[in-house]
Formats: C-alpha cells, sequence, structure tokens
C-alpha cells in the first residue's frame, strides 16, 4: 500500500514537471515568435521611412532644379489686387502680404537654404576632418593643444557665435556660410579624431610605422580613406542642421536680405500676417524646411545604420 502512494506521488510530480516544462516551452516560443514580429514590423517601417524621405528629397531636388527654368515667372512679382489670398488651385500656398506667390517663393527659399546648408555643411566637414586628422595622427601634445582649440569653441553657444560672425559683414549668402561653417565642425572633429585613434591600433598601420613610413605618409594612405565614409556621413547630417541655423539667423534678421527668398526670410516676413489672422504665409514656409530637414536625416539615419550593423541590429531587439 506504501509502495503504491510512493508510485503515485512521484508519478504526480513527473507529470507537474513536465507540465511545467511544456509550458515553459510554450512562453519561450510565445515570446520568440512576438520578438520575431516585433523585428518585422521595425524592418519593414524603417524601410519605408527610408523611402519616404528619398521621395520627398527627390521632389524637393527636382522642384529646385526645374521649377525655376520651366516656370517663366518672376517670384519677385508684386501684385496688389492678389494680396493675402488663402490657398486655391491659381496659388496652392496662397499669396504673401504683396501678392507673390508663396508656393514660388518657397520653392526658391528652398533652393538657397538648401545651397547655404550644403555648401556650410561641406566646408564645415573639411575643416573638422583636418583638424581630427591633425589630432588624432599626431598625437601627443599636439592631440592635446588641439582638443583643448575644441573645447574652447564648444563652450560657446552656436547660434551667438554665428551672430557674432554675421554682425561683422553685410547680410547676404556667403556670411552666413561662414558663420555655418565655422560654428558647426567641433563634432566632425571629435568623430574624425576618435576614428583615426581607433585605426592607428590597427595591424597594418603598425606595419607601415615600423617599414619607415612616416606620420604624413601613413595619415594620408592609411588613416584618412578610413574616415571618408564617417566624414561624408557626418556631412549629411550637417545639411539640416545648417539648414536651421540659417534659417534663425534670417529670422532674426542677421542673415540673408529681407528681399532675398529663403526659408528664414519668408517665416520672418510672414509674422505680421500671422497677427493679423493669415496663417498661410508662415505654415507653408514652415512645412517646407521642417520636411527637407527631416527628409535628408531619414536618409542620413539609413547611411549611418549601414556603416555601423550593431545599432540596428540593437534597434531590432
Amino acid at each position: 500500500m506504501a509502495e503504491t502512494t510512493k508510485t503515485t506521488k512521484t508519478t504526480g510530480t513527473t507529470g507537474a514537471k513536465g507540465a511545467m516544462g511544456a509550458m515553459g516551452v510554450t512562453e519561450a516560443a510565445e515570446t520568440a515568435t512576438a520578438w520575431r514580429t516585433r523585428a518585422v514590423v521595425r524592418r519593414s517601417t524603417r524601410v519605408w521611412r527610408v523611402r519616404g524621405s528619398a521621395a520627398v528629397v527627390a521632389v524637393i531636388v527636382l522642384a529646385v532644379l526645374l521649377v525655376p527654368p520651366l516656370v517663366q515667372l518672376d517670384q519677385q512679382a508684386v501684385d496688389l489686387a492678389a494680396k493675402l489670398q488663402p490657398p486655391s488651385l491659381a496659388h496652392p500656398f496662397g499669396t504673401d502680404d504683396v501678392g507673390r506667390d508663396l508656393l514660388l517663393r518657397c520653392v526658391y527659399g528652398l533652393r538657397v537654404s538648401l545651397l547655404v546648408g550644403v555648401v556650410a555643411a561641406v566646408v564645415s566637414t573639411v575643416v573638422g576632418t583636418a583638424v581630427g586628422a591633425v589630432a588624432g595622427a599626431f598625437g601627443g601634445w599636439v592631440d592635446r593643444l588641439v582638443m583643448r582649440l575644441v573645447d574652447v569653441f564648444a563652450s560657446v553657444p552656436h547660434l551667438l557665435l554665428g551672430i557674432f560672425i554675421v554682425a561683422m559683414f553685410r547680410p547676404g549668402v556667403w556670411p552666413v556660410v561662414v558663420s555655418v561653417a565655422l560654428t558647426h565642425w567641433l563634432s566632425t572633429a571629435r568623430i574624425v579624431r576618435a576614428e583615426i585613434l581607433s585605426l592607428r591600433s590597427r595591424p597594418y598601420v603598425d606595419a607601415a610605422i615600423s617599414g619607415g613610413a612616416s606620420r604624413y605618409r601613413v595619415a594620408v594612405r592609411h588613416l584618412l580613406p578610413g574616415v571618408l565614409p564617417q566624414a561624408g556621413l557626418a556631412a549629411v547630417l550637417m545639411v539640416p542642421h545648417a539648414v536651421w541655423h540659417e534659417s534663425a539667423l534670417s529670422f532674426l534678421g542677421l542673415g540673408l536680405p529681407t528681399h532675398q527668398a529663403s526659408l528664414g526670410t519668408l517665416v520672418q516676413s510672414a509674422r505680421g500676417s500671422l497677427l493679423a489672422g493669415d496663417w498661410w504665409p508662415t505654415l507653408f514656409p514652415g512645412l517646407c524646411a521642417v520636411a527637407a530637414t527631416l527628409a535628408i536625416a531619414g536618409l542620413a539615419g539609413a547611411w549611418r545604420e549601414r556603416l555601423n550593423p550593431r545599432s540596428r541590429s540593437e534597434l531590432m531587439l
């Protein structure tokens, strides 16, 4: 009788453990399925985000390149009889306070703002790459001196330093380019320096140094080619910052002259209309700035994921 009871208890314990094990396997399978589903959703979301960003950038590039030569209209033409008309078929973005078509003005504004942003981003990337390459390749006291210089520039707010630089010149495109370029090279210098310090520990760099190659030759032949993808990514990421910087300076009246269409000057000239209840002269230039910068940032994010697959895999978790 005792043996039967003992056997029954053993069988019951084994069955309970088997049931718990089966439940654990089921829960693990459900968790794995949930993670796979979440990964698929995030991957598809990322793909559609990149496609949407590419489509927006393509539309903007085609508009700023093709609309001015194809549309034979003067974006500065004044028509007081059509001033402050709301959006319609004749004027999809409406008109401003002197009757100028806002759609055409936004295209010209995007053209100028993107020109300033791209040129300033390229110049700042070249400066930052050169500074970071010198600091990382030579090391020692040169590295310490250069990085202290970077810290000094970084201690001053970008907008304040940009205002100081622009204030020394007359309003125009090139003072804004110089202002943005001289205030946005710091992050690129740090990135390039860190990448070069990582490359200096590679075996082929040690072999080149052991073979008698000079520091200049090692930097030009072995280190700089390794940082060019990161520098290119930094330049693309810099374009949205440069566009917003130009818009902020122009909005404050320190950037481009008011008669020259840019995203900042369009918003700045529409402040009076907004106070009077006319929303479209402010809304559409602002939407153009947001759409352009978000689209460029989306493409830059996809490029960054390709350069760093580890970050992409972490996003999938």
